[in-house]
């Protein structure tokens, strides 16, 4: 949240549009890129502030209206005509978002307690007192982790739907860090675990990231992993 509510007040307090310096490309003769043909390391850089923009916004469940609104406050912005005064409503904008990512907080929560309560009933799954909701994949043969151990896993993070938003895999890269500097989620299932073994957790929000969520995760978000725990250094 911390991020965006920097983002739109000093998108909004563009009130006064830049002036227009020649565009190079166009200078030398040669045509300029099209809306959309991200050409450039810059064009590339300004289109991914707009994703990082938009992870962020969708954390305020904005309806297809409001997002006209939004689209209109820039437009008016860099036009340097805006609709309302920024010094009067700029101040209300962290109250509306709490607001916002606590409604979608809660939202998400029950959606996933409806998930979490299905993987509990599947055979092998254990639903512990914290949430937690453990499955064993594959067996280990070496031994288990305590909590102040440093540990190396392999893992893949998902949302309930099966969007991938993590994953060692993909970088062949293992993780390695202290098991009592993760979210709480992790400290308990991989105590659960032996070397060479791989489980399923699911992770309601309270041992995860909680109602704030972050950038990439929703608020209240439960987050499903599948870990194979390759070693542990004390």
């Amino acid at each position: 949240m911390r991020v965006f509510l920097f983002l739109i007040p000093a998108i909004l307090m563009a009130q006064t549009p830049p002036a227009k310096s020649p565009d190079p490309a166009t200078k030398a003769g040669a045509p300029a890129a099209a809306p959309g043909a991200l050409t450039t390391d810059d064009q590339k850089t300004i289109y991914a502030i707009g994703l990082s923009m938009s992870q962020q916004l969708s954390q305020l469940g904005l309806s297809r209206a409001e997002l006209e609104i939004l689209k209109q406050a820039l437009t008016d912005a860099a036009a340097g005509k805006p609709a309302v005064d920024l010094n009067t409503w700029g101040p209300k904008i962290n109250t509306f978002a709490q607001a916002r990512v606590a409604r979608a907080a809660v939202a998400e929560k029950a959606r996933g307690k409806a998930f979490a309560d299905k993987a509990a009933a599947e055979p092998g799954a254990t639903h512990a007192p914290s949430g937690l909701v453990y499955r064993e994949l594959a067996a280990g043969t070496g031994s288990s982790p305590k909590a102040t151990d440093k540990v190396r896993v392999n893992y893949r993070g998902t949302f309930i739907d099966g969007t991938e938003f993590d994953s060692s895999y993909k970088t062949n890269a293992p993780a390695e860090f202290p098991l009592n500097g993760v979210i709480a989620c992790w400290t308990e299932a991989v105590q659960r675990m032996k070397v060479g073994g791989k489980s399923r957790l699911v992770c309601p929000s309270d041992i995860a990231y909680g109602d704030q969520g972050r950038p990439s995760i929703p608020a209240g978000a439960t987050l499903v992993f599948e870990i194979e725990l390759l070693g542990i250094n004390p």
